[in-house]
């Protein structure tokens, strides 16, 4: 992503934060920038790694304050299987996530199939429950690995 994309990125992020009344510290906005860098998922002591860089005196609790921050406002996913996080690609509304994860390349796309998530939460209605979130990863080759 370009320098004047992590921008665009980081001017939303505030803005959002601001309308909800949640602040976005030299801290939090430094990871989302990090992430927003990012080509694929990151796990959270890579994360820590990089942010040293700005911060040299982070420490993990300083990284998984951030991200969960980042979590609670839907600016980044967590990929469960993995233990490593990826920018939103849209985080301006609430949505079911379904992540399309590359095995080989480690590339990460995040897709929106309402049809998925329709018949889920009709399943999950039969049976009593309500789903309050939900993330499918799916794991294979992207286009570039395949071909």
């Amino acid at each position: 992503m370009n320098t004047q994309e992590t921008q665009r990125l980081i001017n939303k992020a505030e803005k959002l934060c601001e309308q909800r009344g949640a602040r976005l510290t030299p801290a939090r906005r430094e990871v989302f920038e990090i992430l927003a860098g990012q080509e694929g998922a990151i796990g959270a002591y890579d994360l820590l790694d990089k942010l040293k860089a700005a911060v040299p005196n982070a420490k993990p609790p300083t990284i998984y304050r951030a991200l969960d921050f980042l979590q609670e406002q839907g600016f980044v996913h967590k990929i469960t299987s993995s233990n490593s996080y990826v920018l939103c690609s849209h985080f301006d509304h609430q949505h079911p996530v379904q992540m399309l994860i590359c095995e080989q390349c480690g590339a990460v796309q995040e897709i929106q199939s309402d049809g998925v998530y329709e018949a889920l939460r009709k399943q999950a209605e039969d049976q009593g429950f309500v789903v309050v979130s939900q993330t499918i990863e799916a794991h294979g080759l992207c286009r570039d690995c395949v071909s």
